[in-house]
């Protein structure tokens, strides 16, 4: 490729700084850029696990959706991370059970940017590209994660949701192809794809019977939700995926109009505002579709938060660099990608050993539950038959100990786990048994 050429420098610049009382994170943190490619620079931010057993603790690395979402703004600050968006200490962050490193990917998104549109990536395989390039610097800086057989071989695990699983699918593959090449040393251990679009097309003809199950649509909704997801079929089967993009919007438009505005990342939630916009039909395809699910995770508050002191604290992001100010420009490079699948990724990594964990949702509709089945079911790893017999096991809830929090079921190297009374963004919904999760996925549990 054409970027390992010697006129492009993956240069590392590397900040650490500990936190003051006023600014009451306990983890020592790192953060920089990688210029992956020519005129491409990539954000990460590290995260070492509170306490002094960091170093008996796994590396996870998260992965936001979108694409375009930010993992060191909304994954950080609204899920997992040390603060919430008040500054305020989570009691839930993941950093009191790893070492979590946020990566702003693609390149556009959050603090990463490009110095022009033309540097943006259009598929997963470029979204990789770029990644193994981020990951070979960081290894190289942080030997303590390499698992050099002189050193702790602490797990590398690499966590998703929404589109950032699919993402994560590609980027562990090629992971595996760099750790045998000797290019990236690591010991990697698994990826969990959370909510994920591994499979769209089998989230979207799936929207209607999970609407119609759970007495949000009736059966005139149920027909026209289902006549607009088989359009979105059509422009599949025909490889037709920037048209298909533009239908799965106008399938959600359906969708919310006959739901009187169900909230897509939770379906116990309203979404008026954006119910009555998409009904007024003046606004393009890709435009709504930016605006529903890049703009959420991009909110104002947020925003100033990004821009302002997080922003002056980390001292390292160019002055024409806006967090979140390519946001849109990622999710339209991306259109053509958008609607492909990539089960057939998630059947190499389990083939060659990778350990894999679904995990989703109960009151998600974007990537429903039952969709995540289906695709599932369409898997041709040979301990399928073997998963499907099993009975799933249930896990009490961390907070109402009497009532039950999740199912899951696991064999061999794939497990997947039910989160119940939780949306699209599980930690922020079910902070609680998200952290469990975690702990269950990388065997501290």
């Amino acid at each position: 490729m054409a970027w390992t050429c010697c006129w492009v420098v993956a240069v590392l610049f590397v900040v650490s700084f500990d936190i003051g009382c006023s600014y009451p994170v306990q983890a020592k943190e790192s953060w920089g850029y990688v210029d992956v490619r020519q005129g491409a620079h990539m954000f990460w931010w590290l995260y070492t696990a509170n306490g002094s057993s960091s170093e008996n603790l796994p590396l996870v690395m998260w992965l936001q959706g979108g694409p375009g979402g930010s993992s060191c703004g909304f994954g950080n600050f609204e899920e997992i991370g040390p603060l919430d968006t008040d500054l305020k200490p989570r009691e839930t962050s993941w950093v009191n059970a790893a070492n979590v490193l946020f990566v702003d990917n693609p390149v556009g998104t959050g603090y990463s940017y490009t110095d022009s549109m033309d540097a943006l990536t259009t598929d997963v395989s470029m979204v990789a590209a770029d990644m193994m390039v981020l990951l070979q610097n960081f290894f190289s800086q942080k030997p303590e994660f390499q698992g050099l057989p002189s050193m702790q071989k602490i797990p590398f695990h690499i966590f998703s949701e929404s589109y950032g699983g699919k993402m994560a699918a590609a980027i562990s593959l090629e992971l595996i192809k760099a750790i045998q090449k000797g290019s990236i040393k690591c010991n990697f251990a698994g990826v969990a794809l959370g909510d994920s679009w591994i499979s769209p097309l089998d989230s979207v003809l799936t929207w209607g019977p999970y609407l119609y199950s759970t007495s949000l649509l009736d059966d005139y909704g149920l027909k026209e939700v289902m006549k607009a997801a088989k359009t979105v079929q059509q422009m599949v089967a025909e490889g037709k995926y920037e048209e298909a993009t533009q239908w799965w919007a106008n399938t959600e438009n359906v969708v919310e109009q006959n739901t009187n505005g169900v909230n897509f990342y939770n379906i116990l939630t309203q979404d008026l505002n954006n119910m009555r916009k998409s009904s007024a039909g003046d606004e393009s395809c890709l435009s709504v579709l930016k605006r529903r699910h890049v703009r959420p995770l991009h909110r104002q508050s947020l925003a100033e938060l990004m821009n302002g002191p997080i922003r002056e604290k980390l001292g390292v992001i160019p002055k024409n660099v806006t967090w979140g100010g390519q946001a849109e420009d990622v999710f339209s490079s991306m259109a053509g990608d958008f609607m492909k699948p990539v089960v057939d990724i998630v059947d190499e990594l389990l083939a060659a050993g990778v350990n894999v964990t679904v995990y989703n949702g109960q009151l998600d509709l974007i990537v429903d539950t039952m969709g995540q089945e289906m695709w599932v079911k369409k898997l041709k790893w040979d301990g399928l038959a073997s998963f499907n017999k099993m009975k799933w096991t249930a896990l009490q809830d961390p907070v109402a100990t009497s009532q039950t929090g999740a199912f899951y079921k696991t064999y061999k190297n794939f497990a997947f786990y039910w989160i119940l009374k939780a949306g699209h963004m599980i930690p922020s919904d079910q902070g609680q048994m998200a952290l469990r999760m975690l702990k269950m996925v990388t065997l501290q549990e």
